[in-house]
């Protein structure tokens, strides 16, 4: 039956495609789905070994992404830390990520060169789950009561995920004063997350939220 071979073939494909990807929410979904053609492929064909195997990774990925859904939103397993902007270990992370960050966010500043005005020190923050750190947002104030939004870079690996809203719906803005957040020219594949943290487009790559 040359349609239960492409199930058991499509299920090994898929399996071997999921530790392919960066992304971990993706590669647990792959992998289960993989998983769950080959078994129920081996099933059919009745090779137990190989049904077992399959069997015990779905239900690992299964008990993987109820731990990544319910973890996503949770200020207790991620923890923002303010930074300054010449701290060495932002700069390791600024660095060590730069071609990533430069595809999403070209323009990005972080050097304090100056105060007030449109090149204030900019307010940079660290977005860490345990000891790892997934992402970085670093915002310049434009006058008084508003600020910009430079950067918001997520590791690739936690890009399922929003991070950066621990930052956002903090306070941390509100705490200084700020009462609205300016986003300018963020990148395309953004505009989920940005009404998601509450911006509205206002004009032409032009996003804008109250604190």
């Amino acid at each position: 039956m040359w349609w239960l071979e492409a199930i058991g073939w499509a299920g090994s494909v898929l399996v071997v495609w999921s530790l392919m990807q960066a992304r971990v929410l993706r590669l647990r979904w792959m992998n289960l789905a993989g998983a769950l053609l080959a078994t129920g492929y081996n099933l059919v064909i009745e090779v137990w070994p190989i049904v077992a195997m399959n069997g015990a990774i779905a239900i690992i990925d299964i008990y993987w992404l109820i731990r990544l859904y319910r973890e996503a939103h949770d200020e207790q397993i991620y923890e923002v830390i303010e930074v300054a902007p010449e701290d060495a270990y932002l700069g390791h992370v600024l660095r060590t990520h730069a071609e990533d960050i430069s595809e999403f966010h070209p323009d990005v500043l972080t050097a304090d060169d100056g105060e007030g005005g449109p090149h204030a020190r900019p307010w940079c923050f660290l977005v860490l789950k345990g000891d790892e750190t997934v992402g970085v947002v670093i915002a310049r104030a434009q006058g008084e009561a508003t600020v910009a939004i430079e950067l918001d870079w997520v590791r690739p690996s936690y890009r399922d995920f929003t991070p950066g809203e621990f930052v956002h719906r903090s306070g941390l803005f509100r705490e200084r004063g700020v009462s609205q957040v300016v986003w300018d020219n963020p990148p395309a594949s953004s505009e989920p997350y940005l009404r998601q943290m509450g911006f509205t487009q206002s004009g032409v790559g032009h996003w804008v939220r109250t604190a």
